[in-house]
């Protein structure tokens, strides 16, 4: 597909770097916002600016119906959802795919397949890629938890497979007694993680060591 044209579908500073960048090779671009975002800088650099819904993020940005009848509309050829908002849910970049345009970004079963962090590890060891010692897969409850633990030895770091970002980890430092306790599920979600599993050991000697996070990020030019 050749692309003209792009509808992006985020707002603030995410928003003006893809209308510049998108200029600067020549694209019309289509900007959508929220009532909040009328007279924001993201419209006024957009060739056309549509309209979708009021300043509830929820009625406007993160409604795909609303995004995907812009697109629409505008007769574009691709759809650019930034970060955060819909960048990262499967159904939306699904939705871009199955409306007839490009999704800038993964498909969506690369995105299904990368949020479920015990799915995505599996992926990586089938790749070759070395991992640290865990729990290898999903973890049913603290006694199953624990006896990994003592296998990989302590102190360990427990994940919830649908953090992101560092989202859901937390530290539990070597026994008597095991600190193991469910970590929270990402920021926002209102609920207790379940599935969980063990990596990367934080602590030694009872000192708390700062963690760090490699994040890997891979370009594909279709």
């Amino acid at each position: 597909m050749n692309i003209k044209s792009v509808l992006i579908a985020n707002r603030g500073e995410i928003a003006v770097r893809i209308n510049r960048a998108a200029k600067a090779l020549g694209l019309r671009t289509v900007q959508v916002y929220s009532a909040a975002d009328a007279d924001s800088l993201p419209v006024r650099l957009a060739d056309e600016a549509i309209l979708i819904g009021p300043a509830a993020a929820k009625k406007s940005y993160l409604d795909i119906e609303a995004v995907i009848a812009a697109a629409k509309t505008a007769k574009v050829d691709a759809v650019h959802p930034g970060y955060g908002f819909l960048a990262e849910n499967a159904d939306f970049a699904d939705a871009v795919v199955a409306a007839g345009m490009r999704f800038v970004g993964p498909s969506g079963a690369s995105i299904r397949l990368l949020g479920d962090k015990v799915a995505a590890r599996a992926e990586a060891e089938k790749a070759g890629v070395p991992t640290v010692p865990g729990s290898g897969g999903r973890i049913a409850d603290v006694e199953e938890a624990a006896a990994i633990a003592a296998r990989i030895g302590f102190p360990v770091m427990i994940k919830a497979a649908a953090g992101g970002g560092g989202g859901g980890a937390g530290g539990a430092p070597p026994p008597p007694p095991p600190a193991l306790v469910p970590p929270p599920e990402p920021p926002g979600t209102g609920r207790i993680g379940t599935e969980w599993w063990l990596r990367l050991r934080l602590r030694h000697n009872g000192h708390r060591h700062p963690g760090r996070t490699i994040s890997g990020h891979v370009l594909i030019d279709r």
